[in-house]
């Protein structure tokens, strides 16, 4: 194991501000709290500057002052940074910062009434870990431990790691608990009693129960293999009711104060928080949204009982990071709250953990350079996307096929002016899925290609379009396809019917095992197609490097629009 430093003062205030924007909430009379939002900007004060009061629903004015007991918190959260090592680098120095922020720093902004005793905590909501990749798996798991995380929920990329024994042992060197209350492990796997359903943390003199939720969706979201083989996945439903069976259970051992850290997605935490009783905070995953501030109806709800629950979310792939400052009563009821959307890229990359972090992965090697490139696109699930297409042209390229299909998804960064390195294409795409030709018929290609447009209108966009080599495409933003082009290696243009495909033309296609054994429900699920016509042991990222090297260097990423969306 690599031993990170403490971060020194002078590395501590190497970054730049990072605005935090969000309009003041005006008072009503339906909460039990107060919330606050910040329009400041941040620099090491990341409190707010004035309180908001609101009142309970049965309140008609202002209650008179007393002196209540007052439980100060401060939650540092993350949650979806899917294996982005270059942003845990970052995310590390911001919780440095969080854990070097004095009580008396605290006390001139948020917690106006104390000037100790504010309790500090660390969480992440799942998918901190992306891809079967094990080196790359094992720098997530020592990043959690490194920025002293106390807990995370159990995503479902956490079962990107196809073998369970390597789960168990990355499970086995965490200094923090995985949590799910919503899954059941066969007694014989490796993974047996090493997921637990909740914790309880001591801080303070006071006493939290953190429960945690993978998804109830899991088997969409996860390709069959020997990891997911062993668990079994409860519904929504399901969740919902066991959730509030142990926040039962943890009231019953004298806890009040309830979180749940949940890759359930938003919808589902927005059940949760109005059909359960108990439950005070959901830091929340899986959807990818970033909620800033505090919203009733967005992200501040009631429950059963009445009492306020507080929702969030920080994105995706570690562009964000949260701190939510809350304030409790003696009953532990929230009575004050603010929350925080920090910017990651506002900060740098300690050298001494980038070389922490090269310490197990290895040195990248340069392959190439970049004269000039696109943005990547605002919807990466459902826009062309030139950083991908490059992918798809390796993958057909080293591969010899007639054309390459990519789900969207996959891609995961992108490409910028400068130095293309190992790492950065393993960021790009992380998955370490295995490589395969396939013998598709023309049917089959405008199927999965149908499923791929229907993500076009939902706001969500998952499963995301499929990124292609060798075809050309248009769909409307209603999510049909309305045009599709096969370009043969010497560049001439057939045109394949969309309304009737044929069923027995076949063309050769590189693909991942995620896309051909029916990952997202491109293709029917099956462990073993019969379309497979050869098997390789690497990823896409490997054909990327290959190909980058034999391309007249420096390259450029633009956008040949072989993807429209009309």
């Amino acid at each position: 194991m690599i031993n990170v430093p403490n971060i020194t003062q002078s590395s501590m205030n190497n970054k730049t501000d990072a605005i935090l924007s969000a309009k003041p909430i005006q008072a009503s009379n339906k909460s039990q709290l107060e919330y606050i939002n910040n329009t400041d900007k941040y620099t090491a004060n990341i409190y707010p500057q004035e309180t908001i009061p609101v009142y309970t629903r049965s309140q008609t004015k202002a209650p008179e002052f007393t002196e209540p007991k007052v439980i100060h918190t401060s939650w540092f959260y993350i949650n979806d940074v899917h294996g982005k090592m270059t942003n845990m680098e970052r995310i590390y120095n911001i919780s440095r910062e969080f854990d070097q922020i004095s009580p008396s720093d605290i006390n001139k902004t948020f917690y106006t009434n104390s000037t100790d005793n504010v309790s500090k905590f660390k969480v992440a909501s799942g998918d901190i870990i992306l891809g079967a990749n094990f080196t790359n798996n094992q720098v997530a798991n020592q990043f959690l431990n490194w920025s002293g995380f106390i807990a995370s929920a159990l995503g479902n990329h956490e079962l990107d790691i196809i073998d369970p024994n390597n789960l168990a042992k990355l499970l086995d060197n965490a200094k923090y608990k995985t949590l799910a209350i919503n899954i059941e492990v066969d007694k014989n796997s490796p993974i047996y009693g090493r997921i637990e359903k909740s914790m309880i943390v001591e801080k303070d003199g006071e006493k939290y129960g953190l429960i945690g939720i993978a998804p109830p969706d899991m088997y969409e979201r996860v390709k069959a293999n020997n990891t997911l083989s062993d668990i079994k996945i409860k519904s929504a439903d399901e969740t919902i009711k066991l959730v509030q069976d142990e926040v039962k259970n943890l009231q019953n051992q004298g806890i009040n104060k309830i979180i749940v850290l949940s890759h359930a997605g938003i919808k589902n935490d927005k059940r949760l928080a109005q059909e359960t009783e108990g439950i005070d905070i959901i830091f929340g995953a899986h959807t990818h949204d970033l909620i800033e501030g505090i919203k009733e109806g967005q992200n501040l709800f009631y429950s059963k009982t009445g009492e306020p629950t507080i929702i969030t979310q920080a994105g995706k792939d570690g562009e964000n990071v949260g701190i939510l400052n809350v304030d409790f009563d003696e009953n532990g009821v929230i009575k004050k709250a603010q929350n925080n959307v920090i910017k990651t890229r506002a900060y740098n990359r300690p050298l001494f953990v980038k070389h922490a972090v090269e310490g197990i992965i290895g040195k990248p090697e340069i392959i190439g350079h970049v004269k000039a490139a696109v943005p990547p696109p605002e919807k990466r699930l459902a826009q062309n996307n030139p950083h991908g297409n490059l992918i798809a042209d390796a993958m057909r390229s080293e591969l010899g096929t007639d054309i390459a299909i990519l789900n969207a998804g996959n891609i995961r960064g992108h490409f910028s002016q400068g130095p293309i390195d190992t790492r950065l294409i393993s960021d790009i795409t992380p998955f370490e899925d295995k490589m395969m030709i396939l013998g598709l018929t023309e049917k089959q290609i405008v199927d999965s290609i149908k499923v791929g447009c229907k993500s076009i209108p939902r706001s969500s966009n998952k499963p995301g379009i499929l990124l292609v080599s060798g075809l050309r495409y248009k769909a409307n933003n209603q999510g049909e396809l309305i045009d599709l082009e096969y370009i043969d290696k010497n560049n001439q243009v057939h045109k394949i019917d969309v309304n009737n495909p044929d069923p027995n033309k076949k063309y050769t296609v590189a693909a991942d095992d995620f896309y051909a054994t029916g990952g997202d429900g491109y293709l029917e699920t099956n462990k073993n197609p019969d379309f497979v016509l050869q098997k390789f042991d690497m990823d896409k990222n490997k054909l990327a490097c290959d190909y980058i090297k034999k391309l007249n260097q420096p390259i450029e990423i633009k956008d040949d629009q072989r993807v429209q969306i009309i």
